[in-house]
């Protein structure tokens, strides 16, 4: 994928599970919600490991540990081994190992997926900044985290420990709704001490690095719900993206994104994985994708045509980024989103 401005989304003529060897999957928004599957996921995940393709799942959820994620996936009848769970727990571990010595104490603020990661990489958790730690780290520590553990994460900060972040996600999608996330927390620290933490998940590329070492993808698809994680985190590694509107992002959002948050692809669900892509093509003043034509006018986006809605959303997409350029489609999309249904 090019590091320019996309201007629409592409096509392909083959099934994504078979132009690409690894979908490299996103699991809150995209797998499942609030702990139960996504429809269509089970079945469309079966159907492209049995084609072939390698399934990793991604997470910038630092909680749980690779084995605790393998056996909810598993229960759910998505069968998954804890090799093939990445989080980013183990990216921040890595680059953590990369700046201290083997053996070295760490603050731990969050909760077991952070704990075995510094164990794999031979670091030791700490529980206290009087410990003595080289380094504190700070991951999503659930509902129940104490607030004093951010107190004690800022005595270290601001005695000039090095701070790290397992990522900075303001949300996580729950079976409740939306609930925040470790960069709600993060801030809680940040503000406290003035300092800025160095942060290993999506979309950053420690966190991209360590899905592929642990993959070994050669043609990976990035699979994800976010604009600002998924999407983006597939920009800075330069390789395709299918974003599902499973998840957090609407049309409104998809329509307004800038180049870093633009996918290759766009699909309701998990079936866009099994099938290929539509192409958009240029007609006229606009761009045009199965029965839908958009064009971007003085004041808004328009829309003509009837058929299924995602082709009229490709369609929009295409004049909103087009007119848009390297920056963010001010045009008024919401009657054309409206008679989608979107």
């Amino acid at each position: 994928m090019s590091q320019g401005a996309r201007t629409r989304p592409e096509g392909s003529g083959q099934a994504l599970s078979e132009a690409y060897d690894t979908a490299l999957l996103d699991l809150d928004g995209v797998v499942y919600a609030g702990g139960n599957a996504i429809a269509h996921a089970v079945d469309s995940l079966a159907t492209a490991r049995e084609g072939g393709m390698h399934l990793a799942y991604v997470t910038n959820n630092a909680l749980r540990t690779p084995d605790t994620v393998a056996e909810h996936l598993t229960e759910l009848g998505i069968p998954t081994g804890a090799d093939d769970v990445i989080t980013s727990a183990q990216a921040v571990a890595r680059l953590i190992s990369e700046q201290v010595p083997a053996g070295s104490r760490v603050l731990v603020i969050g909760g077991e997926g952070l704990r075995v990661a510094l164990r794999e990489r031979g670091l030791e958790a700490v529980e206290s900044a009087d410990d003595d730690p080289v380094a504190v780290v700070q991951g999503f520590g659930g509902p129940d985290l104490p607030w004093g553990r951010f107190a004690e994460a800022s005595y270290a900060v601001a005695r000039g420990v090095p701070w790290f972040a397992s990522n900075t996600d303001l949300t996580i999608p729950s079976g409740r709704g939306i609930a925040p996330g470790n960069g709600a927390a993060v801030e809680v620290v940040r503000i406290a001490t003035g300092a800025e933490p160095q942060v290993a998940g999506k979309p950053l590329p420690p966190m991209h690095r360590e899905t592929i070492l642990r993959t070994g993808a050669k043609r990976p698809l990035v699979v994800g719900d976010r604009l600002d994680t998924d999407i983006e985190g597939a920009f800075n590694g330069e390789v395709d993206s299918l974003l599902v509107l499973t998840g957090v992002t609407d049309g409104a959002q998809l329509l307004a994104a800038p180049p870093q948050h633009r996918p290759t692809y766009v699909d309701a669900d998990l079936r866009g994985m099994l099938t290929g892509q539509p192409e958009v093509t240029e007609a006229g003043e606009g761009f045009r994708c199965g029965g839908w034509t958009a064009r971007a006018g003085a004041e808004r986006l328009e829309l003509d045509g009837d058929g299924e809605a995602l082709d009229g959303l490709r369609a929009l997409c295409a004049a909103a980024w087009t007119a848009a350029g390297d920056g963010v489609c001010e045009l008024d999309g919401g009657k054309a989103l409206a008679r989608l249904g979107l």
